[in-house]
């Protein structure tokens, strides 16, 4: 006969949301109030390129090194307040940290058992890519925890498993409870980001000014054995946790209504949020469904060398300085031994007329280049622009000469059968334990589209101004996609939103998308649309192909483009 489940909540708390995140955050968090799990994400598609050529430098080396000076600093602190360590920090070498952590813990006196989680890496699958990792989800973190390790360090599984897996481990939840799976899944994908969930990059900030966001504290959720959870701070920290800040960080590089992961699917169109008193918000009513059948696998690749130059125009005849100095260095291209591969121009007009400053009376044209030979972008760049210094535009000079060539990095994705990916937990004692993969999966599909809420009856004027006055956004990448997520704050705004941005208004508003395929979401439990531009980053973050690599600024664009609003809603 089971034991019942826990009455008191698990409190899961998040320290991390990338590699190079506020150092010191570990500490408050063990220090800043009642705590059982702390959590670490440091793994991003661009951090597994990093360590990738950190390890092709040294194979000893392919983790985060940051956490383990994080933990010289709070191993001691942790183990005195009983609360356990999950991070992914292990990165490509989950065996690597997990020995310095013990190496660490023995220096330090102190009986902490580690454990880890591997299997993820699948390099041999792909040749020729960098790194090939595939998303764990996590099992293997409960079986770890069950066994008694006080830190579980992971490679690449997914972020929501941190809190997945010492959820399952506390509740005793089986592999098939997809409800309260799922609900820890939303959870996990809350805290995952950090300070995003209290206040961080948050569209409505300027409400409360910059007193309240200085320096918010990080996130934790207080998990209930049926997967429903309270997000929250601890007391006296910085930030805020409203309806608004979870809604942004739950759109935050979703999509649709299933979210898929190698566990559960889980539904986040049965999300409901509510305000649960100052800084706290009850998440509940999450559905999950069984988990597909492939693991996606994340690849990294270098894809050639790039270098970039960007030249000041000052003043007058700004477009006539531009094209002057466009054909000058296209000239030079044209009688150098190789022209670049790719060669890619933009004016920014970020001058002022009449400006009280040189810098706001100057514009910025931005060249960046591409080939696989880093001379092509390297000695023929620095040439073509260096040499134009006293023979081009009145005022030419650069932000900074062009210098060598830099390698760049392409992700993809690709899929691989569940079950043939075998994932492996060494537990504390050394014994190496098999995770199965899941028994029941379900074909990834789309869900159904909901119904619309009745439109805005609104037979009085509107008013031509920013579609951020009443609508929230984030936007942020996945791989080469873009995804935007748009909420309204009222049931009135949600009305008129959701039939006012649609996929045509959304790429009337947002001019780089016309060309590209944009697909629209509805999550009517969140007042949300979810928008998804495919391709619109290229070969993704690494590759550095655009302006904004990873899209952070796309939604609040969005949020600046004017359109026509119901004055009633203003």
């Amino acid at each position: 006969m089971h034991a019942p489940p826990p009455a008191e909540p698990l409190r899961i708390g998040n320290a991390s949301g990338f590699y190079g995140d506020r150092f010191d955050a570990v500490r408050e968090m063990l220090t800043g109030g009642p705590l059982d799990v702390l959590t670490g994400d440091y793994l991003a598609e661009l951090t597994l390129l990093i360590l990738g050529r950190d390890r092709l430098k040294d194979p000893a080396r392919g983790y985060a090194k940051t956490f383990l000076q994080q933990m010289e600093e709070c191993l001691g602190e942790a183990h005195d307040r009983g609360v356990r360590i999950v991070t992914n920090a292990g990165g490509l070498n989950p065996a690597g940290l997990a020995d310095a952590l013990r190496a660490l813990a023995g220096r330090l006196g102190l009986p902490t058992r580690v454990a880890h989680v591997e299997g993820d890496d699948l390099g041999d699958r792909f040749p020729g890519a960098l790194t090939a990792h595939a998303y764990l989800g996590g099992h293997g973190i409960t079986a770890a925890l069950r066994a008694g390790a006080d830190v579980v360090v992971t490679g690449r599984v997914t972020d929501a498993a941190l809190v997945t897996g010492p959820a399952a481990a506390h509740f005793g939840w089986a592999p098939d409870a997809y409800d309260a799976l799922a609900g820890a899944v939303v959870a996990g994908h809350v805290l995952e980001c950090g300070t995003q969930a209290t206040g961080g990059n948050y569209a409505f900030f300027a409400e409360h000014g910059p007193a309240a966001l200085l320096r918010p504290g990080f996130p934790l959720a207080e998990v209930h054995a049926d997967g429903s959870c309270v997000i929250t701070k601890h007391d006296g920290t910085g930030g805020l946790v409203d309806v608004g800040t979870v809604t942004a960080q739950l759109l935050y590089e979703t999509a649709g209504a299933r979210y898929a992961g190698p566990d559960v699917t889980a539904r986040l169109d049965t999300v409901r949020l509510r305000q649960d008193g100052p800084d706290r918000v009850r998440v509940e009513g999450v559905r999950g469904e069984p988990p597909p059948p492939a693991h996606k696998v994340g690849l990294t690749r270098l894809g050639g060398h790039r270098n970039e130059v960007v030249f000041v125009l000052t003043g007058l005849d700004v477009e006539a300085k531009a094209d002057l100095v466009r054909a000058q260095v296209e000239d030079a291209f044209g009688r150098a031994a190789s022209r670049p591969a790719e060669v890619r121009w933009e004016l920014a007009r970020t001058d002022h007329r009449d400006a009280a400053t040189e810098e706001t009376a100057s514009a910025l044209l931005r060249l960046v280049v591409r080939d696989p030979d880093p001379d092509a972008v390297g000695r023929a760049l620095s040439g073509a622009a260096v040499e134009l210094a006293l023979g081009s535009y009145p005022g030419f000079h650069v932000t900074a000469p062009p210098g060598k060539g830099t390698p760049y990095g392409v992700f993809e994705a690709a899929y691989v059968d569940a079950e043939s990916v075998r994932q492996v937990v060494v537990l504390p004692d050394g014994r190496r334990v098999d995770v199965p993969a899941p028994k029941d999966t379900q074909e990834l599909t789309e869900a159904e589209p909901p119904a619309l809420p009745e439109p805005l009856a609104h037979d009085g004027p509107a008013r031509r101004v920013p579609l951020g006055y009443v609508a929230g956004a984030r936007s942020g990448d996945k791989g080469g996609d873009a995804n935007v997520g748009v909420w309204a704050r009222t049931d009135d705004a949600w009305r008129w939103l959701a039939h006012h941005l649609t996929v045509d208004r959304f790429q009337e508003l947002i001019p780089e998308s016309r060309p590209l395929k944009v697909v629209r979401h509805v999550l009517p439990g969140l007042r949300a649309l979810n928008f998804t531009v495919h391709g619109l980053l290229g070969d993704g973050v690494a590759s550095r192909a655009r302006f904004d690599p990873q899209a952070k600024g796309l939604a609040e664009w969005l949020r600046s483009r004017s359109t026509d609003i119901p004055e009633v809603l203003l």
